[in-house]
């Protein structure tokens, strides 16, 4: 019986010193600063998720992102999402969150522009210079026009009023491919099933297997702006990271990819 009790007793040390060494890390863990959820433009994908590896690395805090169109992204958050930061590629759909007083408007800031570019396969012969009523739907020839859903996606609503502005608008809208994001639309110019493409000059400049045809004049569209803001549910370090995204580190990490700070 003595020995049975004996035996017990030092089960229950063991279980007791097992506990200490590998739930307590646990427990600290979770008491640690909680990670951050950041919503961002499609486009955004790359420079942010380098971003938020530096961010965790002087901070210690983990960062998750979830890309998509900033129009799915925003109706995430209208759902109920659990995001922390709003990092949309136009003002409407950041517009559209501060009217259902979802964001935080002291917290919100526009941190980058980009430019609009009309974008072919890299082993494509066609050559165009954008300017009023240029020959868009012949350089189609049997194939289609890839960019953003103009109904929702940003660089979709850029690319209608640019081509809108120039004169080319109704001899091509039947021929659109509505992607769900400006990386869906660069995707069908990368994998040859559209002859060509309208998508931000970040995007055409991180995939070899496009190349950039022309830029479009600056004022045939809305200027492209980013806006960054703090959902009302943000958790406290999120702050920290919607800072460091303004900092002048971050800036010189977002000219690496071509964008254009806005100071």
């Amino acid at each position: 019986m003595k020995g049975m009790l004996r035996r017990s007793v030092v089960l229950g040390l063991t279980l007791g010193l097992w506990l200490g060494l590998y739930v307590g890390p646990v427990l600290a863990a979770a008491e640690a600063e909680p990670g951050i959820l950041v919503f961002g433009a499609a486009s955004l994908t790359n420079v942010l998720q380098e971003l938020g590896d530096a961010f965790t690395g002087q901070t210690a805090i983990p960062v998750k992102f979830s890309f998509a169109a900033s129009s799915a992204l925003a109706k995430q958050i209208e759902s109920g999402a659990p995001a922390d930061v709003f990092f949309s590629a136009d003002v409407d759909w950041m517009d559209y969150l501060q009217m259902r007083n979802l964001i935080r408007p002291a917290s919100r800031h526009d941190v980058v522009g980009n430019r609009l570019v009309l974008i072919a396969p890299a082993d494509s012969a066609v050559v165009l210079k954008i300017e009023p009523r240029f020959a868009l739907a012949a350089a189609l020839g049997n194939g289609r026009l890839a960019t953003g859903d103009p109904e929702s996606v940003p660089v979709g609503r850029y690319a209608r009023q640019a081509l809108t502005q120039l004169q080319v608008w109704d001899s091509v809208e039947a021929r659109l491919v509505r992607a769900d994001s400006v990386r869906s639309a660069l995707a069908f110019v990368d994998r040859g099933e559209a002859a060509l493409g309208i998508v931000y000059e970040t995007d055409a400049l991180i995939d070899k297997k496009v190349r950039i045809v022309d830029a479009f004049p600056s004022n045939s569209h809305s200027p492209i702006v980013y806006p960054l803001a703090l959902t009302t549910a943000a958790k406290a370090p999120a702050a920290k990271f919607a800072d460091f995204l303004r900092s002048p580190a971050a800036a010189m990490t977002f000219e690496k990819y071509g964008f254009q700070p806005l100071r």
